[in-house]
């Protein structure tokens, strides 16, 4: 990197979404690990009417730890394109079509990667036909939001009726959804850094859903390491997150959830484009199994960001 240290990075944290709690908690930790490092930082807990950081000059990079809508969608990466700001992670292109589920999904099927089937279910779908088309993939299903993360909203059903009354709930609730088929296995992630994936982790909830308490609460979740002992299979694996990010259109940093099912198939479920950076995150945990502390993470990913844009724009 170029530019002399410690340069001076503005954590983005906060936002409007449903995950507005945990992003502050990742923002903090962010902010925490940078200073730890020795850089020069400033937190803001912004919003689309509270973008006032964005307007200091002295900021040389910036650090979106926004998860969900705002955060994650391309609107803050579109701000801070269109005002010519070096800033972390992916790019606005590639942040709203991994954000919408559907859409990511149909991109990596045509990638030639494994996911489970589904149906969008929307204020136009036909109810009467649904019951019909959903037996036809499955017989067990995931609803989930469209445009969601962290779990929020999202639910498991086995019988069609449920499932459809399940979807109606989700879309009163949180807009456009989603019916997946439920793929039984092994629930697994990776994280990407710099174009590389971090060692897998196995994710064991108490209850066999990892949903938001499990992924934040419940200090019971197993998250375990070198579970996969074949050797070809972890490296399937990895490389399947890395063909997601280049299929996505990823930059910087990331992780990729898959479903390894019974027959040793990794089915990619999606890819976080800002994942968690709290205590019970995985990009972390993963980073360290390989000895980067939560410091030498957050510094590579600001060294990545600067001089990956600095070179773009030069």
């Amino acid at each position: 990197m170029s530019k002399p240290e410690p340069l001076k990075v503005a954590v983005l944290a906060g936002g409007i979404g449903a995950e507005r709690n945990i992003s502050i908690q990742s923002g903090n930790c962010v902010a925490g690990a940078l200073k730890e490092a020795g850089l020069n930082v400033a937190i803001a807990d912004i919003g689309p009417g509270n973008l006032d950081i964005l307007e200091d000059d002295s900021i040389e990079v910036f650090f979106p730890a926004l998860h969900g809508e705002f955060g994650e969608d391309d609107q803050l990466q579109q701000i801070l394109e269109d005002k010519s700001l070096i800033y972390t992670g992916s790019g606005p292109a590639a942040s709203r079509l991994a954000f919408d589920k559907m859409a990511s999904k149909k991109a990596l099927h045509q990638a030639g990667i494994d996911t489970p089937a589904a149906i969008e279910f929307d204020a136009n779908t036909d109810i009467g036909k649904l019951e019909g088309q959903i037996r036809q993939f499955a017989d067990k299903y995931v609803i989930k939001p469209i445009k969601q993360g962290s779990s929020v909203g999202v639910s498991i059903t086995s019988e069609p009726r449920k499932t459809i009354a399940a979807a109606q709930k989700c879309l009163s609730e949180f807009g456009d959804c989603m019916i997946e088929e439920f793929i039984p296995g092994r629930e697994v992630t990776v994280g990407v850094l710099c174009g590389r994936a971090l060692p897998i982790i196995e994710i064991k909830s108490k209850t066999g859903f990892y949903d938001y308490h499990a992924k934040y609460i419940d200090e019971k979740t197993k998250f375990l390491f070198e579970t996969i002992e074949e050797p070809t299979l972890t490296a399937k694996i990895k490389a399947a997150a890395t063909d997601c990010f280049d299929a996505l259109g990823l930059s910087g940093f990331g992780r990729v959830d898959f479903i390894l099912s019974r027959d040793h198939i990794a089915y990619a479920l999606e890819a976080n484009t800002i994942p968690g950076f709290t205590t019970h995150s995985l990009l972390p945990r993963a980073a360290a199994k390989e000895g980067l502390s939560m410091s030498g993470l957050c510094v590579k990913i600001i060294e990545e960001a600067y001089s990956s844009l600095v070179a773009r724009r030069s």
